[in-house]
């Protein structure tokens, strides 16, 4: 920035009534205003600026806070030193993080800090404590300023991500033909259309790449087993465990990506007996599944629409003599099943929502929301309830 936009700066913060969250004016006339304090500031400007979406916070020097007078400062008034202080603060700040810029105006001196904002999802502490501003004030950073900022993390689409140096031949052909057929049942007014699309066209149509760009999401449905890689340090891997009365494992089946395929594989696995349900009303006895066949289909593509693939772990299919357990790793963004059942309504917001929306353009999800409630439901008719 040269002067003038500096000066024009300094007077924009100045022309405020007060200071706020990500402006702290400082008089420092003297060459002793510690470092510690300033770590401090940093960390509080730099937690305040990320919640409030700005694109930096600052801190003055040779500005009386209470009257925003120019009083000028001494501060490390040999340039190097004042350099020097960036490495003492990166040292000492969560990732390394310092100052963006530091600019100086002469007569009166002002020092003008810009602080960048803390990382989405990455609260900064100053030497291991966290800091925030309460009004014009210094104060500890509460946990729920703490949560609201690490909950960023989960808000980002990490399903949504580029594999860099991933092409259409990481991709299996048989899964995209699967996946052609189930989008045409999906969508049958475009049928006649898909059949004209070269993959790439059909991929992006069906929204699990991006402008021909591969994403995680197309990996992880589509991708070849070697292509795996592409989303590491997460992993795409799904176990199918039978166990019998005492708990014992007798056989077992793990497979990788592409999982719009290893659903099918985990499913054929999957004993599904015959009951016979005798009626008073009714003669004849009737013959039901243990399972909905789609009530499976559903509990598998739940899973893998809704894991936090950056746990590195596996879904899971425990099959038991009366009962499925279906698990995967995140925690459950609606708070509670009952909530779900309750409320029988879309959530807000999905783990991975890029890959959610290309499940159910694929058809692996019946709809976007109401999975669970369906499940639920289903098995109830039946008479053996699901434990969800």
């Amino acid at each position: 920035m040269e002067e003038k936009d500096i000066r024009e700066k300094l007077d924009e913060l100045r022309g405020a009534l007060a200071e706020s969250e990500i402006v702290e004016f400082k008089g420092a006339i003297n060459d002793n205003f510690p470092t510690s304090d300033i770590g401090k500031y940093f960390s509080a400007l730099s937690n305040e600026a990320n919640l409030q979406n700005a694109d930096c916070a600052w801190l003055v020097f040779g500005i009386e806070d209470k009257t925003k007078n120019i009083v000028g400062t001494s501060y490390r008034s040999d340039q190097n030193r004042l350099n020097g202080l960036k490495k003492q603060i990166a040292d000492n700040i969560t990732n390394n993080i310092s100052f963006t810029a530091i600019y100086t105006l002469p007569a009166p001196r002002v020092i003008m800090f810009r602080i960048p904002p803390a990382p989405r999802g990455i609260p900064l502490a100053w030497k291991g404590h966290y800091y925030a501003r309460d009004g014009e004030s210094l104060s500890p950073l509460n946990i729920e300023k703490i949560e609201r900022i690490r909950r960023q993390a989960t808000d980002e689409d990490w399903s949504k991500g580029i594999c860099a140096g991933a092409t259409l031949d990481d991709l299996d052909n048989d899964a995209i033909a699967r996946a052609r057929e189930l989008f045409k049942t999906r969508h049958p007014a475009d049928a006649v259309q898909v059949d004209q699309w070269d993959d790439i066209t059909f991929l992006n149509k069906s929204k699990i790449t991006i402008q021909g760009k591969i994403t995680r999401a197309a990996i992880i449905l589509l991708g070849k087993t070697e292509s795996e890689h592409f989303i590491s340090p997460a992993v795409a891997k799904m176990r199918w465990l039978l166990k019998d009365s005492k708990g014992n494992d007798k056989d077992y089946l793990i497979k990788s990506c592409p999982f719009i395929l290893t659903v099918n594989e985990i499913f054929e696995k999957i004993r599904n007996l015959t009951y016979r349900l005798e009626k008073r009303q009714n003669l004849f006895p009737e013959e039901v599944n243990q399972y909905a066949p789609d009530l499976i289909y559903e509990a598998i593509n739940n899973c893998i629409a809704h894991q936090d693939y950056t746990l590195k772990a596996r879904i899971n299919v425990v099959e038991k003599e009366d009962e499925i357990i279906f698990t995967n790793y995140g925690d459950f963004i609606p708070g509670s099943v009952e909530k779900v059942i309750r409320d029988n309504a879309p959530e807000a917001r999905y783990r991975n929502d890029f890959l959610c929306s290309a499940m159910f353009n694929f058809r692996m999800v019946q709809t976007r929301g109401g999975g669970i409630r369906m499940m639920f439901n289903e098995q109830a008719r039946r008479f053996f309830p699901a434990r969800i």
